[in-house]
């Protein structure tokens, strides 16, 4: 399956963005999907996830009730909605499947899209 993330951009501290994964390909086995994100100079760290069928999410503490995951199976598509952005979320964002119920060890990634918050 290939995952195709987009979306980020440049937004002021308290702004929101929307970012999207699509997956193709081997889609019709549909995967758990999750956000990971890497600031400069920092390893990657887990930001939220989805379970296949979307009854689970997961967030990491930093992010939790400010951001948002959901998908549409029909669009195959994942959509982490983010608000209340902070500077310290800046970072490159990478989407990933796991073909397990939910995500453990990431099977495939997205290329990644920039999300840079200015204060």
């Amino acid at each position: 399956v290939q995952l195709q993330a987009s979306g980020g951009g440049l937004v002021q501290a308290g702004g929101s963005l929307r970012l999207s994964c699509a997956a193709s390909g081997r889609t019709s086995v549909t995967y758990a999907i999750g956000w990971f994100r890497q600031a400069p100079g920092k390893e990657r760290e887990f930001v939220t996830s989805i379970s296949r069928s979307g009854d689970s999410t997961y967030y990491a503490d930093s992010v939790k009730g400010r951001f948002t995951i959901s998908r549409d199976n029909a669009k195959n598509t994942v959509y982490l909605q983010m608000n209340s952005l902070k500077p310290e979320d800046t970072a490159v964002y990478y989407c990933a499947a796991d073909s397990s119920r939910v995500v453990v060890t990431p099977n495939y990634w997205g290329q990644g899209t920039q999300v840079t918050v200015s204060s």
